[in-house]
């Protein structure tokens, strides 16, 4: 029974993947064929350049588009804008999966357009976006976008998620010692955090306190990777700025944990000679600042680089099909891109392992009490 329920999983797991490759694959196919004979999507740039503009993020999911009529099938998402005339809202479908300039949205006097996935706000009488030599709009100013793209969407269903699973895990503690359903599930990986991250880098007497952050920091960074690998075609993990924010907690968490111990190495390191201490007190600042930043581009750059070669793979039914037809290339790159998938599978775990446990160790060099005898 217990290699049965295995066996599903591991079926429903390929069957997601595979989903995903399929999606991606079409729009790529799409893509090529829909444009004239001079201007298809099918040298490395172009991939490149097709590629790319799928990791950033969107106000609409775009799942699936119909080669015969060119209609695309997603679902829109709420917009929300701040103009120079105030709040506007309103559905991303109003820009038709224009991301162009092209499409003009009137919504209550003001004038609105989407060019590569910002929105802009168009000078009154303007009936068209406009550029100068480089390529810059020039009678269009950016607003402020507060809306539900994509990003947040992910954000906002994986706290979801983490709501329902941890009230499930402290509702079960509540029935006895040993938690049922779901909670059963989330228990290893709680204790596994607080004993092979939490008090070993913290200490047995302090780590209490910052498990609540560890946990959501882990938990949030584990279900939004495995998110982007469905074919919903999330990368929240892969938006610098969700990752700068991140590490930001780290950073401020550590410096308000900071005792008088951990300030006074930075500043003014006990059992050096003055003036070594005025030569490493700048180095120790910069070392401050740069542990932050390691946070953020480690995140940032395993998460786009695995997204990238996945769709790289894919990308091979275009490339290689002069060479070995369009059979073959096809299986090739399906089959390259699942085992590079299940690595990420791994990767996804991996990664929000080691932002935990670097942030757990930060903390805990911040927290430690040195001995100065």
């Amino acid at each position: 029974m217990v290699v049965l329920k295995k066996s599903i999983k591991f079926v429903a797991v390929l069957v997601l993947m595979m989903t995903s490759f399929s999606v991606f694959a079409n729009n790529l196919q799409h893509e090529t064929e829909a444009h004239s004979e001079g201007n298809k999507v099918d040298s490395p740039e172009e991939i490149t350049e097709y590629i790319q503009h799928h990791l950033k993020d969107s106000h609409d999911f775009h799942l699936y588009t119909n080669n015969e009529t060119g209609k695309h099938y997603g679902f829109p998402l709420p917009v929300i804008v701040w103009t120079s005339e105030g709040l506007r809202t309103f559905m991303s479908s109003a820009f038709h999966h224009d991301d162009n300039g092209h499409v003009i949205v009137e919504k209550d006097g003001v004038s609105l357009t989407k060019l590569h996935s910002k929105i802009y706000e168009l000078e009154e009488g303007a009936e068209e976006i406009q550029f100068d030599e480089h390529h810059h709009p020039t009678n269009a100013h950016k607003v402020l976008d507060f809306s539900i793209t994509k990003s947040v969407f992910g954000m906002l269903l994986a706290g979801l998620l983490m709501l329902l699973g941890f009230g499930a895990l402290a509702r079960g503690y509540k029935k006895g010692a040993i938690p049922t359903g779901f909670g059963r599930v989330l228990e290893p990986l709680v204790i596994y955090v607080r004993d092979e991250i939490a008090k070993p880098n913290i200490g047995e007497k302090k780590y209490r306190k910052y498990m609540g952050f560890l946990l959501t920091v882990f938990f949030f960074i584990w279900i939004l990777n495995l998110l982007g690998l469905t074919p919903l075609g999330f990368n929240v993990t892969g938006q610098i700025a969700v990752t700068v924010c991140l590490a930001l907690f780290t950073f401020i968490i550590v410096q308000f944990s900071g005792n008088k111990d951990y300030w006074k190495h930075i500043f003014w390191m006990p059992g050096v000679p003055v003036p070594m201490k005025i030569i490493l007190m700048p180095i120790e600042i910069l070392g401050m600042l740069t542990k932050p930043f390691a946070l953020l581009i480690r995140l940032f750059a395993n998460m786009t680089a695995g997204h990238f070669v996945v769709m790289s793979l894919i990308a091979l039914m275009i490339t290689m099909k002069a060479a070995f037809g369009p059979v073959a290339s096809t299986g090739m790159s399906l089959l390259l891109a699942l085992f590079i998938s299940v690595i990420e599978i791994l990767v996804a775990f991996l990664q929000a392992f080691i932002f935990t446990m670097l942030s757990s160790l930060f903390i805990g060099m911040a927290v430690e009490e040195h001995d100065h005898h």
